[in-house]
C-alpha cells in the first residue's frame, strides 16, 4: 500500500509553509552590516509613507523627495545606532521631520532676505535721499522680524499670499483647508502684523 493510499485525509493537510519575510528591525540590523538590498527593501515599504508625512510640512515636490531621500541615506548611516525598542516607522519619521523642518527654517530664512531686498525696492525710487533709502531698509529689517516671530502657520500665509502671490485658492489647496478658512486665517495673521507693528512704533499706511 502507498502512502497516498495509506493516508490520504493527512496529505490534504500539507501546506508548505511561505517564506516569512525579514521585519523592518532586521532590515535595519542587516543595513548596519552593509548590506544594501535591505535598504533598497526598507525603502521599497516606507517611502510612500514618508512622503505623505513630509508633504504636510512642505509644498515643494522635488524638495519633499529630497528630504525622503536624505532621510533614507541618514538611516542607512545611522543603523548601527538603532535602539530596537522604537519602532523602524517611529525612526523613520524622526528622521524625515527634523530634516524637512531644517529645510523650512532654510526656506523661511530665503524669504525674509528677499523680503528685505523686495520692500527696498518697492518704496525706493530714484528721488529718494540716502536717509530715505536706510530708514527704508530698516523698515524692511522691522517687518522681516516681526513676520518670523508670528505663529508659524500665519507667517507661512502672509508669504505665500502678498510675496508668492498665491490666491486664496491655492492656499486652500496647499493647506488642505476651505477657502473660508484660508479667509479667517488672514485676518488674524494682518490683525496680528499690525498689533507688532504698532507696538514698535511703525504706522501702516
Amino acid at each position: 500500500m502507498s502512502i497516498v493510499e495509506a493516508y490520504p485525509a493527512a496529505l490534504h493537510t500539507i501546506r508548505v509553509a511561505a517564506p516569512q519575510l525579514p521585519s523592518d528591525q532586521d532590515l535595519v540590523a542587516r543595513m548596519a552590516d552593509g548590506d544594501r538590498s535591505a535598504l533598497r527593501e526598507l525603502m521599497r515599504r516606507n517611502r510612500a509613507r514618508l512622503q505623505r508625512f513630509v508633504g504636510r510640512m512642505l509644498y515643494d515636490r522635488d524638495q519633499i523627495d529630497d528630504v525622503v531621500n536624505d532621510t533614507f541615506m541618514a538611516a542607512w548611516r545611522q543603523a548601527g545606532k538603532f535602539e530596537r525598542r522604537a519602532s523602524v516607522a517611529t525612526w523613520l519619521l524622526a528622521i524625515a521631520k527634523y530634516r524637512a523642518l531644517s529645510m523650512r527654517q532654510e526656506q523661511q530664512r530665503g524669504r525674509e532676505e528677499a523680503l528685505e531686498d523686495d520692500y527696498a525696492a518697492t518704496l525706493v525710487d530714484h528721488r529718494d535721499t540716502a536717509d530715505m533709502v536706510l530708514e527704508q531698509q530698516d523698515g524692511a529689517k522691522v517687518l522681516r522680524r516681526l513676520i518670523a516671530n508670528l505663529p508659524t502657520h500665519q507667517a507661512q500665509l502672509i508669504n505665500l499670499v502678498y510675496y508668492h502671490g498665491k490666491s486664496v485658492r491655492e492656499v486652500a489647496a496647499i493647506f488642505g483647508i476651505p477657502d473660508n478658512t484660508v479667509k479667517s486665517r488672514m485676518f488674524l495673521a494682518r490683525r496680528r502684523l499690525a498689533s507688532l507693528l504698532s507696538a514698535e512704533g511703525i504706522n501702516q499706511a
